[in-house]
């Protein structure tokens, strides 16, 4: 009884350490959305300072993709959350399912951002 009883404890810490993982990629991307706009921002404030309006091109990709990223990071936090709840409650009644959905979904859209990224990185370099 006693084996059992750890192994049921060690599977709700794995359970916990896995939310607070999630946790920290939310506030994560949410930080990083927010000092993408905060840089933007920045960068405006200092042009115009200089005098040099005309110099940076505005387009308002940077406050877009930061209001996202900040949005996905919330997102995240409340799918982990809802799995974290799922997760808890399937061990309790001994039938717990696998799932990589929020995984899945987490993975596509870093990728897609790092291509978007990538293409705006490359687009407004002038070389």
């Amino acid at each position: 009884m006693r084996s059992m009883e750890k192994d049921n404890t060690n599977t709700y810490l794995a359970n916990e350490r896995t939310f607070l993982a999630w946790i920290r990629t939310s506030v994560g991307l949410m930080a990083f959305g927010f000092v993408v706009v905060k840089f933007s921002l920045f960068v405006r404030q200092i042009s115009m300072l200089l005098g040099k309006g005309n110099t940076i091109q505005n387009r308002g990709y940077s406050a877009i993709v930061g209001i996202v990223l900040v949005a996905v990071g919330t997102l995240t936090s409340i799918l982990s959350y809802i799995r974290y709840r799922q997760t808890k409650k399937q061990i309790q009644e001994g039938n717990y399912k696998h799932s990589t959905i929020l995984i899945s979904l987490i993975s596509a859209f870093i990728f897609l951002v790092s291509v978007l990224l990538i293409a705006y990185l490359i687009q407004s370099t002038r070389f």
